[in-house]
């Protein structure tokens, strides 16, 4: 079965932007599978691999993790076969290395039309979400303090388990990884313009609004 051209879609924006929360509905509402490499690097530091413990100096450090860890990780997860009818890629590729490497993978594969969806915001909007993050120990769930009345910490609402702020998300370290990825990321935008597959999202709406944008900009691309 050939997969919806437009379901094979690439995030891309700056950390805090909402690529993460959008990518969970998208993929939900067209039921494709969201690879999240960041996820798939917080397993595997939680877990304490080999892979973790290199990936959770380089993270503390508000570093970028090598494109060799990124690329195995990435390659693997597209060709898995539930991947077969679409996916969302949510946190790869963060420079042009990745990139180039990213369209060797699709045409090994033969991944063909894909889009690539780059959402934007405020830079001090980012900093201000980012460092009001808080995450659940026992089972990952991202709270924020402003809006759910959490400290760290407290108990989960959820699970009962504790919360904590991530290192990555003290207001010092948002800062480092925005200028990180304005210098090393941002020129993999242009790698994707000049190849006329970039579509752009105002991430600054409530998630509501953005979903909207997203969903509607897909059915008239398709």
């Amino acid at each position: 079965m050939t997969a919806h051209p437009m379901l094979r879609l690439i995030f891309f924006g700056p950390p805090g932007v909402g690529k993460g929360t959008q990518a969970k509905i998208i993929a939900k509402r067209f039921n494709i599978p969201h690879i999240s490499t960041g996820d798939m690097l917080r397993t595997a530091v939680a877990k304490g691999t080999e892979l973790g413990r290199k990936a959770k100096e380089i993270i503390d450090a508000g570093q970028l993790v090598p494109d060799d860890i990124m690329v195995g990780i990435v390659r693997e997860a597209l060709a898995a076969p539930e991947t077969a009818g679409g996916f969302i890629l949510d946190g790869f590729p963060r420079t042009v290395p990745q990139a180039q490497a990213l369209s060797k993978i699709f045409s090994e594969l033969r991944i063909g039309r894909y889009r690539v969806v780059e959402f934007d915001a405020d830079r001090e909007e980012l900093v201000r979400r980012l460092s009001q993050r808080v995450v659940c120990r026992t089972d990952g769930k991202i709270y924020t303090m402003a809006t759910d009345g959490v400290v760290p910490g407290m108990p989960c609402p959820d699970c009962g388990g504790e919360l904590y702020q991530r290192d990555d998300d003290k207001e010092e370290t948002v800062r480092r990884r925005l200028t990180v990825y304005e210098q090393q990321t941002a020129p993999v935008l242009d790698y994707y313009k000049k190849l006329k597959v970039a579509l752009y999202v105002d991430g600054s709406g409530s998630v509501v609004e953005v979903s909207r944008q997203i969903t509607m900009m897909l059915s008239e691309e398709s």
